[in-house]
């Protein structure tokens, strides 16, 4: 997409849950390209389950990877987007602010970077960085695709009539697509949308009941 558009893109291949690989990313951003003007941290996927079968090492693991590799990217990153009065934008989900029994990971870390990105946010206007969120809620990734087939082999339906009950018994308008996340990223981007600070997006289709 980003060729298609007249762009061009590099790939580094890191596992952002070890602690010098966001140092790494950034200073390879730099040496590719002199500065740092957006970042927007959409690494990790936690794990579902019971809480009472979920064990330290799958706590540990959502924590390292989608908070803590947030933070250590953002924290190696800052400097060079305060030089380029750039902006970060924190990829969350809705789990942090309607959890769920199968998601007390996930929740709990969603739920920390939602506070982070407030945090950040006042520390941003000093800086003149930028800093929002978003929650995506249910999207058609291959991790939505496997448990649509899950769903679809326990029912005993096809596909398509397991995602409509999918979306009948979620309560939303549709299942977001991959696309719908970056428009709104690029729409928080954007310098005419520069009074979006500390903002927090539920991208979910109306999944999200609460205020």
């Amino acid at each position: 997409m980003i060729e298609e558009s007249g762009g061009a893109a590099d790939v580094l291949a890191l596992d952002l849950r070890l602690p010098d690989a966001p140092a790494k990313l950034a200073e390879f951003a730099v040496e590719r390209t002199g500065a740092i003007d957006i970042v927007v941290n959409n690494a990790g996927a936690t794990k579902r389950g019971d809480f009472l079968q979920l064990t330290d090492d799958d706590w540990t693991d959502g924590f390292n990877l989608k908070l803590f590799g947030a933070v250590r990217l953002t924290r190696a990153a800052w400097p060079h987007l305060k030089a380029a009065a750039g902006s970060v934008v924190f990829i969350a989900g809705i789990g942090g602010r309607t959890p769920g029994a199968a998601f007390a990971v996930g929740g709990s870390v969603n739920a920390a970077l939602l506070s982070l990105t407030k945090a950040l946010a006042d520390t941003g206007v000093r800086d003149g960085i930028r800093v929002n969120a978003i929650n995506p809620g249910t999207i058609r990734t291959q991790r939505f695709q496997r448990r649509l087939e899950a769903l679809a082999a326990e029912s005993g339906m096809d596909l398509q009539e397991a995602e409509r009950k999918f979306v009948r018994d979620a309560g939303i308008n549709r299942i977001g697509e991959p696309e719908d996340v970056a428009n709104l990223v690029a729409f928080l981007l954007s310098p005419e949308n520069s009074l979006l600070q500390g903002a927090i997006i539920d991208l979910d289709g109306g999944a999200t009941k609460t205020l």
